[in-house]
Order: C-alpha cells, then structure tokens, then sequence
C-alpha cells in the first residue's frame, strides 16, 4: 500500500516560463506554500534540500536526493530508504509543452513502505493540502510573471 498524491494541471504560460518558476527554488517563498525554501543543482545523486512546512510550528527540514533530471522538462528524487522496507518516497514534478502554447504540469507523490499507514494518519491531510497548494501556486505564479 501506498499513499500516493497526483496532480495533473494546465498553466496558461509557455512551458519555458513554468520550469523556469519551478526550478528557481531562491523564489520558492513567493508561491510555495509546502516548500517555502529550496536548494539544490538538479544533479542526480546530490542532495535537494528543502525546508517544508507541515503545519504550525517551526519549518521541517528535508534532505533528500535528487534521482532524475531533464533539463526543461522533468526532475525526481526520493528520501534516503530506511532499511528494512519501513519508509521509502518518490517525488516527480515534469511540465510538457501543450499545442496551445500552454503547458501541462503532472506531479506525482509516493510513500511506502511498513510505516506508511502511520505516515498518513500523522501527515496525510496535510500533505495532500501541501501539495494541492504547490500546484495552484505554480499555476498562479507561472501566468503572472
């Protein structure tokens, strides 16, 4: 079993202009309501670093690795695995020109593992809020600049 959060959302801008938005993590604070502070070099295997927030109280702090980069179109990484099967995650975020000169944004959240079931009774709601706000908050940001 998984706990699995999708988003599939059209950005009225050029796809050049909503990975630039998405990839610009020093401006995370502008829209991101989840990961209000980032930083990372996309590169696979180095860290993407993220300070997220997940309700009242401080900001959370977030290492984890970036798996997959295409430049212009596509990153992934995951949390470091913790042994045993107990808790591993899959982020990916990719935006695809549209014939329209819109562009298509899709992302996908995963956690698995034997914890999982914890994971979303503790977090689960505000996860899904998180990252319901990362996608109205592209879009927003993307076809305003």
């Amino acid at each position: 079993m998984a706990l699995t959060i999708d988003h599939v959302v059209d950005i009225d801008a050029p796809a050049a202009t909503v990975w630039r938005v998405l990839t610009t993590f020093e401006e995370y604070d502008r829209w991101n309501p989840l990961a209000v502070r980032c930083a990372s070099t996309l590169m696979p295997g180095q860290p993407i670093d993220m300070w997220v927030r997940l309700g009242p109280g401080p900001l959370r702090r977030q290492r984890e690795r970036v798996r997959t980069h295409t430049p212009g179109s596509e990153f992934s990484y995951t949390m470091k695995p913790v042994p045993g099967g107990t808790l591993r995650s899959l982020r990916t975020q990719s935006v695809a020109a549209l014939d329209d000169g819109r562009t298509r944004y899709t992302a996908h959240f995963e956690i698995r593992g034997w914890l999982e079931p914890l994971v979303r009774l503790m977090f689960g709601q505000t996860l899904r809020r998180g990252f319901d706000g990362v996608a109205a908050g592209l879009k927003a940001r993307a076809e305003t600049v």
